[in-house]
């Protein structure tokens, strides 16, 4: 029985439309430019006798390797690159000296991480010498910018997907803080001037560009060389990229005053108490947080919220705190939950649930507009009664929910089964959450359907509805002449020739826009954008 791995435990609801965007919404690819030069293999700290030296390049394979294997298991949607500069032998699509695009058999330069991929690029240093090479790629008395010629592969690989639903970055490692130190006079400036376009003309089709310096021992890395343009703060316990806002104060009364406008200087403080009826079903924002102590964190804090909750649920109380920061202040209810056990054990854990309750602002009241306003709509009597016999017609007498089988689960047993029975084919499952076609279409809901339908959008609803699809139809009609225009415009050039002879960046911006729009694809953007939008749909 020939099976989908990839598919095997995965359900129907895995391929909902929303989820596929939610997955491509946080898409990240990535491409990892490694610094391959003699320095990079030079010890990265001073070693003890007994200890053996390790070098930068190790250290980033190590912490590539790393990266891979974490992102294979939480993010495995996101695509990785890997790329050397700096080497003796040359690898990539623009046959470009320096640059070793670096991969395994069966998947393309930028893919999804896999095992093969992991478990080879692990052990790259015992072949990176005899198979790829290392070298100074920027020397005196020579014209080839091997870190230009890394950014252009770079942005190259990248060209696949839109930077309005995936995250594209380049990440550098390198300990050279001065690549064109061996350079003076015009040759050096050339070579400064042209790097930095091309890494801003990357920038500029939404590519970011991190660097992760390497100090070598004694010797730190000067960002002011050449790399300072911009400069980010990461936090060491999460990674999460951390502001740097200026920070601005006033003096008043000898104190500053960013504290005088603080609401709190602790994260959940208490205010009051009210009665539990004063929580209302409409205060409930968004979903709840449990809390609980921890006395691992603050000694006796176990004590105090046993003391709390008890009183609380004995008086009938729920707590107002203040929760947030002064930035983005908010009020919330604190209601004590009892623990709730069995005999197979615990059900409900004791502790609080923390309700975000709404400003003023946040609540609305439609009635009292529609009480004071005379052009309010009403229903009138024939539409409430047609309604109430619909509802009666369609209603789920002793309904219950658990009456219908979870389909995704039954199909999960089912493949489980036919595995386990060694069954060549799979077992029908059938979904019993799907409307009921054939009771919906007996002859008394039908007319209860139609009845109401006539009684609230009027008998000549359908021919309305018919006029509005001619005319939605004339205008794709219009759409559709337009794209044949174009696609008759397009076919007079040979594309894929112009693409591999780079003649693209000689034809016209309303060329390039023809085959675009023969193709249905964007025509926004600068003439960079339209070419690069044009072989990322050749495929070059």
């Amino acid at each position: 029985m020939d099976l989908d791995p990839e598919g095997l435990f995965r359900d129907d609801s895995d391929e909902d439309d929303d989820n596929i965007q939610e997955r491509e919404a946080n898409k990240e690819m990535v491409v990892y430019l490694i610094d391959a030069s003699p320095k990079m293999f030079t010890p990265a700290t001073t070693a003890k006798a007994d200890e053996k030296e390790e070098t930068h390049f190790h250290t980033i394979v190590n912490c590539i390797t790393h990266a891979l294997k974490t992102q294979i298991i939480g993010r495995s949607y996101d695509e990785v690159a890997i790329c050397f500069f700096n080497t003796k032998e040359k690898k990539n699509l623009q046959d470009l000296a320096g640059v070793y695009v670096y991969n395994v058999t069966e998947r393309e330069p930028l893919d999804r991480p896999d095992a093969r991929l992991i478990k080879e690029f692990s052990c790259i240093e015992d072949s990176f010498m005899s198979n790829i090479g290392s070298r100074y790629g920027i020397t005196s008395g020579s014209r080839e910018n091997t870190l230009y010629n890394a950014l252009w592969v770079a942005q190259a690989l990248l060209r696949k997907g839109s930077v309005k639903t995936v995250s594209k970055r380049i990440v550098i490692f390198t300990n050279e803080d001065d690549p064109f130190g061996g350079l003076t006079g015009a040759v050096k400036t050339d070579m400064i001037r042209t790097t930095i376009q091309r890494a801003k003309d990357a920038q500029d089709l939404g590519l970011s560009i991190e660097l992760l310096p390497l100090s070598r021992p004694n010797e730190e890395f000067n960002m002011s060389l050449f790399y300072a343009a911009e400069r980010s703060f990461i936090c060491n316990d999460t990674g999460a990229l951390l502001q740097d806002p200026q920070k601005r104060f006033q003096l008043y009364n000898d104190r500053e005053l960013s504290d005088v406008k603080r609401v709190s200087s602790h994260h959940l403080r208490l205010l009051g108490f009210k009665p539990l009826d004063y929580l209302k079903d409409y205060h409930n924002l968004r979903p709840s947080t449990f809390i609980y102590p921890s006395d691992e964190q603050i000694f006796g804090s176990t004590r105090v919220f046993v003391a709390l909750h008890s009183s609380m649920r004995r008086l009938g109380r729920l707590a107002l705190a203040f929760y947030g920061n002064p930035t983005r202040p908010q009020l919330v209810a604190l209601i004590a939950q009892e623990e709730v056990t069995s005999a197979g054990g615990q059900i409900e854990p004791p502790g609080m649930h923390m309700i975000y309750l709404p400003y003023s602002d946040d609540v609305r009241y439609p009635e009292e507009v529609h009480l004071t306003s005379d052009d309010a709509p009403c229903a009138t009597d024939e539409q409430i009664k047609k309604a109430s016999n619909l509802l009666r017609r369609i209603d789920l007498k002793n309904f219950s929910v658990c009456q219908f089988s979870n389909p995704a689960l039954q199909r999960h047993y089912g493949i489980l089964e036919a595995l386990a029975l060694g069954e060549d084919e799979m077992p029908d499952i059938k979904d019993e959450t799907l409307p009921d076609e054939e009771g919906l279409a007996r002859p008394g809901v039908v007319k209860a359907v139609e009845e109401f339908k006539a009684s609230v959008y009027g008998e000549n609803y359908d021919q309305e509805e018919a006029e509005a699809a001619a005319v939605k139809a004339g205008a794709s009609k219009k759409r559709k002449a337009l794209t044949d225009a174009a696609a008759e415009k397009s076919a007079a050039h040979n594309w894929a020739e112009l693409a591999d002879t780079g003649k693209l960046k000689d034809m016209t911006v309303v060329d390039l826009k023809s085959y675009l729009s023969a193709h249905g694809l964007p025509v926004s953007g600068k003439k960079e954008a339209l070419i690069s939008r044009i072989l990322t749909h050749l495929g070059k």
